[in-house]
């Protein structure tokens, strides 16, 4: 029999639309209300509510994209490094571009007692297209490679809106390739290579997994995508406390794409949602927060996946937000890393 409690809930009414916010501003990424957010990831949430405007935070025009990379830099210097993980070693190496492109900046970890036929992984940092870089991903790299016993590219694409696309996927496909022809000296097993990326680094690494697919030289064993950005299209999002109606055109896509995202003539290999089939994909893995402005995008493209026969895992987490694993210590963070380890080795072995 259901509690009082219980009952009181279930009968109150929805809201009405004068109690709903008006989310036009921009793509919500964490919920207006705070008491829909897992407790334990409250203490990120200073560092992360300048974004609550969209994926690109206040970086929404090339002069502020600037100023931001430049803020970032200032937040990070001075820091101490953080000291060496025992057993993984990582090189920066700069390989070939496609043709005419320039060289790509990589960072390679490597477990030193993983033996001579490992697994190999392609990481891309997230940032709206616009943000980010290879090192930001350190620790989690080296963790991952440890945990894994995996080789981890990571990968410094270039960004908008210097760069538009197709600028990043050339970079990515790049890197898959040269981690591909180089197996061999980089102690990998090219039989079981495997892409991940979070927010636009799954947008990439689904958009890669693609186009190994259609390029057809290259097999991969897992796309593993953790709250990635699928589609540059209008949507409304799941937050409840938002009014009904599409979230609008974000800066960081239009700056991404060279134009207003939206049209029908998007690449798939800019946003994976696009792609008008997506039958023969490598198996899938998702993992999204249940308050992420994204989850429902994610989880319709985990939909379109299982239909097409794709093998598929999703994870949405409760009251988790974009970004969420920022919080190292929160429960949330790790059993999201333990389900993506089980899953990499499940797809890997």
């Amino acid at each position: 029999m259901a509690s009082a409690a219980t009952a009181a809930r279930s009968a109150d009414p929805p809201p009405g639309p004068d109690e709903l916010q008006d989310c036009s501003a921009g793509l919500r990424l964490y919920p207006a209300n705070r008491a829909l957010i897992d407790p334990e990831l409250m203490s990120v949430m200073p560092v992360l509510t300048g974004m609550d405007r969209g994926p690109g935070g206040g970086a929404t025009t090339p002069s502020s994209i600037v100023e931001t990379r430049q803020r970032l830099k200032e937040l990070t210097k001075g820091r101490p490094a953080p000291p060496p993980m025992p057993g993984v070693r990582m090189e920066e190496r700069h390989i070939p571009g496609l043709a005419g492109a320039p060289p790509v900046r990589v960072l390679v970890y490597t477990p030193e007692d993983a033996g001579a036929a490992r697994p190999g992984v392609i990481e891309i940092h997230g940032g709206a297209f616009v943000l980010g870089a290879a090192d930001g991903g350190d620790a989690r790299n080296r963790q991952l490679a440890k945990d894994l016993g995996a080789v981890i590219v990571s990968v410094d694409y270039r960004l908008a809106p210097e760069n538009p696309f197709p600028a990043q996927i050339d970079d990515v496909y790049a890197a898959l390739t040269w981690l591909h022809d180089q197996a061999a000296a980089l102690g990998v097993d090219p039989a079981r290579l495997a892409v991940t990326g979070g927010s636009a680094g799954g947008a990439l690494a689904a958009s890669l997994a693609l186009r190994a697919r259609d390029e057809g030289k290259i097999a991969i064993k897992g796309q593993f995508l953790i709250y990635p950005s699928l589609d540059d299209r209008p949507f409304t999002a799941l937050d409840p406390t938002c009014r009904p109606g599409a979230a609008p055109v974000e800066r960081a896509y239009v700056m991404y794409l060279g134009h207003p995202p939206g049209p029908d003539n998007v690449s798939p290999y800019a946003f994976a949602a696009r792609a008008p089939s997506l039958a023969g994909l490598p198996p899938a893995f998702i993992a999204v927060g249940s308050v992420d402005g994204l989850a429902g995008q994610d989880i319709a493209y985990a939909r379109r996946l299982i239909a097409a026969g794709v093998p598929t895992e999703l994870h949405v987490y409760p009251g988790a937000f974009h970004g969420f694993d920022m919080a190292a210590n929160a429960g949330v963070t790790k059993r999201s890393y333990q389900d993506l380890l089980a899953a990499m080795r499940r797809a890997l072995r």
